[in-house]
Order: C-alpha cells, then sequence, then structure tokens
C-alpha cells in the first residue's frame, strides 16, 4: 500500500480485483446509453461528491478511500469481456454504435479535485468534484460512492474509538471474522489505520493467543520438547517446564500471594508453556479461559517470570470475558506484587489487552470506572459500524455546459449546491479552524486579515463575518486528465494516517466531544448564496391557487 506508482509511473490498479467498471449499478449504463442517444455524452459535466450529516451522531468525518479511486480511474478501461456482458443487460433495442463507443472509453479527459485523504471533513463541502465527458463520469458515481462511504465511515469511527481510549492506550483492530466479507474485513484494517489504530489482528506487534488453544492440550506430559535456550544463546535449559512449576511454587507460598490461589488449571498451564516455549519474545496469553485470578494470572507469571531467567521478557496477558476493570485492576496488584517480592524490574508494568465486544460506550464507562488496560482490541463494533450502517455519500450534478445545475427538494438538507465551486477551510487566532466556506470558481480567495461574510446556504438569520488568520484551499488536483494541471502525488498510507492524528487534535475539543459535540459550521460566500437563491426561486414551479 505504501507505493502506488509503478517504475514508469503508472498508477496501480485498484487493490480489490472486484473494482471494474462493472462495480456499479446497471442504470448507469441506460444513462450513458441515454447519453449516447441523444448525442450529448460528450458535453463537459461536474459532479460533486460529498455527504449531507456526519455520522455517529458526532460533528465531524474522516475522509478516506481517495487512492482507491484514483486506481480506479487511472486504470478505467472495458474488456470485450465486460461489454458483451453490458450487450446481454441491455434492451435489445441498444445500437451497436454505443458499444463500439464503450471500446474508446476511459479517463483520460476527466479531472479529479479532491481534499487530501486522512482529513477532517464536514456536511455539504465536497470531498471530489469530477469533471469530464458526462456519460464517463456517470459510470464513475457507483464506484466512487462505494469506495469513499465505507473507507470515510470506518476510518470516522476508528477516530471517535480512539478519542474515547486517549492518546496512550494502544488499540487493534480484532473485526475480520465479524466482518462482511473478506473485503469488509481487509478494507476495515486498512482504514481503521487510517483513523488511528495501531495494529490489526492479521499484522499485531502481540503474539495472539486464543482460548482454543488452551483447550488444546489436557497435561503438561503433553509437551514433548521442554527446552528452551537462552535469549542471548549462551546455555540451554532443558527442562523449562520444571522451571516453571519451580516458579508457580514460589509464588503460591510468597507472604504477599499466600491464599489468594491453590491448584492452577494445568491443562493451561500445558498450553501456556507450550506457546511460551514458541513464541518466548512475544508471549501473551489470554488468562480467563478458567478463573483469571486463581488460574489465569498465576500461570501466566510463572511463565513469564521462567522466561525472564532466561533472559526473554514477556509482553502481558488478554482479557476477553468478565468485569474487565475489577480484573485488570486486581491483575495489576498482582504484577505489582511479584515485581516486589521477587525483585523483577518492571513487571508490575506488564500489559493488560482486553476484548470482548467493546466499543465506545464500554471504554468510556471503563474510564469512569478505573481500570489499568494497556490496549484495546475492539472488533464487531468497529469494522462493522454497528452504530450507522452508511455515511450517505451522494454524487450530484453541478453543472453542465458551464450551467449551473440544482437538486431541489422539500427537504432542505437534500438540496444541492449548484456550480462549479471552491472550497476553503479558515482558522483563528487560536489555530483552530472556525469555518468552511464554498465560493464560486470565479470568486476571489479569501485572504488572510479580510474580514469575510460567511452564510448559512440556505438559513438567512444565520451569517457571521470572519477575519481568517490562515486560509487553506480544501480541494487539489490529483487526476488532471488531458491538461496540464499539476497531479498531486499520492502520500503513503503512513503519511495519511499522521494528517488524520494532526488534523484531529487541531480541532477544537468542542467539536470532538463524544455528548453534544458542538457543530462545525459550513458556509457559503454571499455571492453564492444570492445565486443559490435566485437559481432556487427561478427553477422551483409557482403553483396556482384555483
Amino acid at each position: 500500500m505504501e507505493v502506488t506508482e509503478n517504475s514508469v509511473g503508472a498508477i496501480d490498479g485498484p487493490t480489490n480485483p472486484m473494482v471494474t467498471p462493472l462495480l456499479t449499478d446497471l442504470y448507469q449504463f441506460t444513462m450513458a446509453y441515454a447519453y449516447w442517444k441523444a448525442g450529448k455524452h460528450q458535453e463537459r459535466a461536474v459532479f460533486d461528491l460529498y455527504f449531507r450529516k456526519n455520522p455517529f451522531g458526532g460533528e465531524y468525518t474522516v475522509f478516506a478511500g481517495l487512492e482507491e479511486c484514483i486506481r480506479f480511474i487511472a486504470n478505467f478501461r472495458l474488456t470485450e469481456d465486460e461489454i458483451n456482458f453490458i450487450r446481454e443487460s441491455l434492451p435489445g433495442s441498444c445500437e451497436d454504435g454505443f458499444f463500439d463507443y464503450l471500446r474508446g472509453i476511459d479517463c483520460s479527459d476527466v479531472e479529479l479535485y479532491a481534499i487530501p485523504e486522512g482529513s477532517v471533513v464536514f456536511p455539504k463541502i465536497p470531498l471530489l468534484r469530477v469533471e469530464g465527458p458526462i456519460a464517463v463520469v456517470q459510470l464513475l458515481e457507483t464506484p466512487f460512492v462505494n469506495l469513499i462511504n465505507y473507507a470515510s465511515l470506518v476510518s470516522t469511527n476508528a477516530a471517535r474509538h480512539r478519542n474515547v481510549a486517549g492518546k496512550s492506550k494502544t488499540l487493534l483492530e480484532f473485526g475480520l471474522r465479524r466482518a462482511q466479507g473478506p473485503d469488509g474485513g481487509l478494507s476495515a484494517s486498512k482504514y481503521c489505520y487510517i483513523g488511528g489504530f495501531d495494529a490489526t489482528r492479521g499484522k499485531s506487534p502481540l503474539q495472539l493467543q486464543a482460548s482454543l488453544y488452551t483447550f488444546g492440550y489436557g497435561s503438561l506430559d503433553e509437551i514433548i520438547d521442554k527446552s528452551l535456550s537462552r535469549k542471548d544463546g549462551s546455555s540451554t535449559c532443558e527442562d523449562f517446564v520444571s522451571l516453571v512449576q519451580t516458579w508457580l511454587n514460589k509464588i503460591q507460598w510468597s507472604s504477599s500471594l499466600h491464599g489468594i490461589f491453590g491448584e492452577t488449571n494445568q491443562s493451561e498451564l500445558a498450553a501456556f508453556i507450550s506457546y511460551a516455549l514458541a513464541f518466548p519474545d512475544s508471549f501473551l496469553a489470554l488468562v480467563d479461559t478458567y478463573d483469571v485470578m486463581r488460574s489465569g494470572i498465576p500461570n501466566f507469571c510463572a511463565v513469564a517470570l521462567a522466561l525472564q531467567d532466561l533472559g526473554y521478557k514477556a509482553v502481558g496477558i488478554r482479557l476477553d470475558s468478565g468485569d474487565l476493570a475489577y480484573l485488570s485492576c486486581e491483575a495489576r496488584k498482582f504484577f505489582c506484587s511479584i515485581e516486589k517480592e521477587f525483585a523483577v524490574p518492571e513487571f508490575g508494568k506488564m500489559a493488560i489487552t482486553a476484548s470482548n465486544d467493546l466499543n465506545e460506550e464500554t471504554i468510556d464507562a471503563l474510564n469512569k470506572q478505573g481500570h489499568e488496560v494497556d490496549a484495546f482490541g475492539i472488533g464487531t463494533y468497529l469494522v462493522t459500524c454497528y452504530a450507522q450502517a452508511a455515511l450517505g455519500v451522494v454524487f450530484k450534478l453541478v453543472d453542465i455546459n458551464n450551467q449551473p445545475r440544482i437538486k431541489l427538494s422539500e427537504d432542505v438538507s437534500k438540496v444541492s449546491i449548484p456550480c462549479k465551486k471552491r472550497s476553503y477551510r479558515l482558522y483563528g487566532k487560536e489555530g483552530y479552524p472556525l469555518v468552511d466556506i464554498m465560493t464560486g470558481e470565479n470568486e476571489p480567495s479569501p485572504k488572510v486579515g479580510e474580514r469575510i461574510l460567511c452564510r448559512h446556504p440556505f438559513q438567512e438569520s444565520k451569517r457571521a463575518y470572519v477575519v481568517p488568520q490562515q486560509v487553506e484551499e480544501l480541494l487539489r488536483c490529483y487526476w488532471p486528465g488531458n491538461s496540464d494541471k499539476r497531479r498531486e502525488t499520492l502520500p503513503t498510507l503512513r503519511d495519511i494516517r499522521e494528517r488524520c492524528i494532526q488534523q484531529l487534535e487541531q480541532m477544537r475539543p468542542d467539536h470532538m466531544r463524544r455528548l453534544n459535540p458542538t457543530p462545525y459550521k459550513v458556509s457559503v460566500s454571499a455571492k453564492l448564496y444570492d445565486f443559490i437563491h435566485f437559481l432556487w426561486l427561478n427553477e422551483a414551479p409557482v403553483g396556482e391557487l384555483q
């Protein structure tokens, strides 16, 4: 994912081979045919891709999916098999000339402008502006909406989980087995990383162990090879099992831990020892298969201390059930007691990972109760975006042949903002973004230190003057087509993630809070406001009373 351009400068194809021109609705091809039949297919059109409402009851969204859109249009061609499939799907009355036309189309005459991926974005502001022959751009609608909708939704969900967990905690994406199919799982891994997660279960610095592994052992006798070399290779412990048993006995009869537990589960101990022999440098144990405090924690500590004797350092434990706040605190006390009693430096800081259907609410509740969890593994609620199924991205025609177009609706939230526009973010004295503003393409740009009137697109009384201390133009050219405009370089995945983190930190805290966040202001210039309402009145039919 880090390199998107090959050695000759061409952009690689979409990550998912299913993303082809046929990843679309049939009506996109019926509309393309109708444009072709009417001789309008080459008319120059401008479309905006945007969303109408922030997800999850919040007041911000993280934009993601742009790279996949660029990969798609850079390689947009219909194969002969695809054209034959389209021919079979369309009515038999469609003329052969249309299919000849499809053989020749690509996106060489399309221009795409976008907000950089990983940016914090808001409703109504175009995430993409796509310009080109109307029939071709129409064929991009469904793939673009598909590629951006889920990517932005799950990136936002990840960012919200990061916000509630805090900067210091490790966040692991555990969602593959719960995701909607393979692509739902793999896409989630990428976009959760953008939103602030540290790793996935598929690519984690932790060698995670599941309860099934514990069930796979019945007794210590099942461990055949009991030897483990010291980390520095200087010698070999021939009976690691006996070393662990010695430590378990020491812990059981130690002054500070005496009476906390008795006989631990031996099949669990066997599983832990076997796993430690396989991964002595990164041993992390699931300790809740039988009993956390009476078996799991003592067994883990015995193995961890034996590893320590040989120069290794265990990673920690994972809790996947029970009262996570209470158990994490009790586990921490146990670790600290061992550090103190046996003079093992840093043992009290052993990592505690929690999983078990976690979400924003449970993490927030844990924070309020007080806990000792260092890392959270989050799956179902994260990758399925359980709290909201879709972002609601739309793709609307705003200009054709330099003639602005507006979509009207009795629901004002669905009225589109017409014409080819430019978008800016205005910053205040404290460095926070104050407002995003859209202007007509040919209007002068907002200037630092110059007062500008910002108006709500549809509510007359909502307006304010802003004197920006910094002005950032949001849309950049990522696909210039045949024009001579400079193409923005696609950033690496790590750079996109860094941009996301930086932008989230730059937002005012009241916009980011979980409960009752302050809405961020999205506005239009006074000139664009007047034009919207002029066009609205001009296009809306006039009723007649009888």
